[in-house]
């Protein structure tokens, strides 16, 4: 089995005559807590789509543990260990917290069927979904609608409900994007509490998250790899500095 999580090789992606992503050779070690940053246009949004399989690419290949997985659709790559979270979130709102979760678990254990009938029926399912919920710090809110919670907390139901999809590579889109700064404590907090065995890579244009968060960061312009290195290393590389940095502290949107 290869020592990479994740992997591409010369991944690539057209539109036209637009080359969106260029020739991306990319590595995502197992536990890895790596960063993915570029300013607006840079193509990141388009690697992660090319990542989990939302889009075929132009040219290249995808790995998982060393296995070509270029051909997976979304839906096998999740089943296969790929999850994903979103810059906004994607909850079933008028549900509770708990049956969002349980709906979660049950499609990975193969029971989602019986989910139709009460969720109480489901034992094993409840008590994984609860359990992942006393995690991130949310039982107390598990018979609320997510409707009612504040938006940090959907955020963290949202992380719940990917881990219960018991990911080996978790790509994690703006976490804390939209969510109030008394709040966003909350989810950088969940994120560094992640088990230490999920490869996690964060595309986030907050670079104090970043520093905070990542012990490798890649930096991409254009749609293509610009540099990648240590926080330390890309902090002082003047060249990053001059093309992405000195706009991050003032763009609060990067695509």
């Amino acid at each position: 089995m290869s020592e990479f999580r994740l992997e591409t090789q010369a991944l690539s992606r057209n539109f036209g005559a637009l080359r969106a992503v260029q020739n991306i050779d990319f590595k995502l070690e197992a536990g890895a807590r790596h960063a993915l940053i570029g300013p607006n246009g840079a193509g990141k949004t388009t690697f992660i789509n090319l990542l989990t399989g939302v889009l075929p690419p132009t040219e290249g290949r995808v790995l998982l543990a060393g296995r070509d997985i270029t051909a997976k659709g979304q839906a096998e790559r999740v089943k296969l260990g790929v999850a994903r979270t979103f810059q906004i979130n994607r909850l079933f709102r008028g549900l509770s917290v708990l049956e969002n979760v349980s709906i979660a678990v049950a499609e990975r254990q193969g029971v989602a069927w019986s989910m139709f009938f009460p969720v109480g029926r489901c034992g094993n399912v409840i008590a994984e979904s609860i359990g992942l919920l006393e995690t991130l710090k949310l039982a107390d809110v598990a018979s609320h609608r997510v409707s009612e919670l504040p938006y940090g907390r959907q955020r963290l139901v949202e992380l719940a409900i990917t881990l219960a999809l018991k990911p080996e590579v978790l790509l994690l889109d703006e976490p804390a994007a939209g969510v109030p700064s008394a709040e966003s404590h909350i989810i950088l907090d969940a994120i560094e509490g992640l088990p230490t065995d999920i490869a996690v890579l964060i595309i986030e244009h907050d670079m104090d998250v970043v520093f905070r968060f990542a012990k490798q960061v890649t930096v991409m312009v254009s749609g293509a790899v610009f540099a990648s290195g240590t926080p330390r290393d890309i902090e002082a590389n003047p060249q990053v500095r001059a093309v992405y940095l000195g706009q991050a502290a003032r763009s609060p949107n990067n695509g």
